[in-house]
């Protein structure tokens, strides 16, 4: 079984989400369909998952950058996001293991 889940999405906005709409974000693996997914979430952090959201972001724009070997352009790395919502009365604790 690959690696689905590579790393929690902790920033401002999530936790926002998280206390109104019980949503926690994932940062996934690109080839992960929602019931892989669902099932490592479930698995990893023993709650029960009512939806799933994915949204896949391409590299975006290129950029371009000095450099003493002449211009490199650049493009951001593309990646898979999934936006979870576990049932009401579960808790995901991202900060355990810290």
């Amino acid at each position: 079984m690959k690696n689905v889940i590579l790393k929690p999405i902790l920033t401002e906005k999530m936790n926002v989400a998280t206390e109104r709409f019980n949503r926690y974000g994932f940062v996934v693996n690109k080839e992960a369909d929602k019931a892989e997914i669902k099932n490592a979430i479930e698995k990893l952090y023993n709650v029960e998952v009512a939806t799933i959201n994915t949204m896949n972001y391409g590299g975006g724009k290129k950029t371009m950058k000095h450099t003493n070997r002449g211009i490199v352009y650049q493009k951001p790395k593309a990646f898979k996001k999934a936006i979870v919502t576990v049932k009401d009365g579960d808790v995901i604790d991202l900060y355990e293991n810290i």
